[in-house]
């Protein structure tokens, strides 16, 4: 009984689902829930430092509840999706409404699409890459597929990645840098492996290739469907999806740097190279994400076996109200670099 707390993760397409039924002050239902009751919540309740056993670790590996709970998200999110675009052709909306319902949807997109990509998208199984790629599409960010796993787990906490954060760097900055540098970091590592493969950069082998196709097709079906009107919204839907990813990329590996060796290269990845959180709520609706070190030491690792690793870097909170910190950098600042000695750093 104790696994079905990770159904609560669906409380956020829930809060989608209220906004878009409801609207009037409810069309924010998603973003209180998710940076106003969530962090209160992480708040109140203690962290969790417990692990698995061996053996609760292998009975959770088979059970395919967990699984299936991933699967589900991203059809979820085309589902929601689709109802926003009918909610707001409808039109009769005040300004404070559609902003809410625009806010609301992003946040779903960012929670339950790119979240759960990023999970699926480390497995061998071509099945759970789909689903992977399914859920960057409504936020044209089908390339995070490639540049995530070969160059960020590569190269993170140096300054190779562009998705981690320097020291006394703004967010808003790095929202810049990291957008930018992760697209173009996914065009050199697809052309990289064509190259070795002998093949053609300009043919349908390029998956980059392949998902600017995917991603403007996904756009002139809505197009298709719904006017030119609602691109400006399916665009503003995708990119505050993606900037609650780079808000998460940010916090995730702040101010933490690899050291480099004698060789020129950087030492292996460690758990001291991620901040962590095990604080119960921002756990349970984002897959154990907050459990960030783990998964960099194992990638393959399922979220369900993610551990704490006494060794890791601490959030002074969960990752929702850690985000809403970084929001305001001085308070970041003022409050994260001195955590960055213990960090071993």
């Amino acid at each position: 009984m104790k696994d079905l707390k990770y159904l609560l993760a669906y409380s956020i397409p829930l809060s989608a689902v209220l906004a878009l039924l409801w609207q009037g002050w409810w069309s924010w239902a998603t973003v209180i829930l998710a940076f106003g009751i969530f962090p209160l919540l992480d708040a109140i309740f203690p962290a969790s430092t417990a692990n698995y056993s061996e053996s609760e670790e292998k009975s959770r590996l088979s059970n395919h509840f967990f699984d299936m709970l991933l699967y589900l998200c991203a059809p979820i999110c085309f589902v929601l999706v689709y109802f926003y675009f009918k909610t707001i052709q409808t039109g009769g909306l005040a300004t404070y409404e559609w902003l809410g319902l625009t806010f609301s949807i992003g946040v779903v997109l960012g929670a339950l699409g790119i979240n759960v990509a990023h999970e699926l998208g480390h497995r061998a199984n071509k099945w759970e890459q789909f689903w992977a790629k399914a859920g960057l599409l409504t936020v044209l960010y089908q390339h995070f597929f490639i540049e995530h796993n070969r160059g960020h787990h590569k190269h993170v906490s140096t300054d190779k990645d562009p998705a981690t954060a320097r020291k006394n760097e703004w967010v808003y900055a790095f929202f810049f840098r990291s957008i930018a540098g992760q697209y173009i970091s996914a065009w050199q590592l697809e052309n990289d492996r064509l190259r070795k493969k002998g093949l053609s950069l300009f043919s349908w082998e390029n998956e980059m290739i392949r998902f600017t196709v995917y991603q403007t097709a996904y756009l002139l079906v809505v197009v298709g469907i719904f006017g030119w009107g609602m691109l400006p919204y399916a665009l503003a839907i995708a990119l505050i999806g993606v900037l609650l990813l780079e808000t998460i990329n940010y916090i995730e590996h702040y101010g933490l740097r690899r050291k480099m060796l004698p060789s020129g290269r950087p030492e292996r990845v460690l758990p001291k190279h991620s901040w962590n959180s095990d604080h119960e709520m921002g756990r349970i609706v984002l897959f154990e994400l907050t459990r960030h070190s783990d998964h960099h030491y194992l990638a393959s690792r399922k979220y369900q076996i993610l551990r704490h690793m006494e060794e890791s870097p601490q959030l002074p909170t969960g990752y929702p109200g850690s985000m809403l910190m970084a929001l305001a950098p001085p308070l970041w600042f003022w409050v994260m670099n001195k955590r960055l000695p213990s960090a071993g750093n």
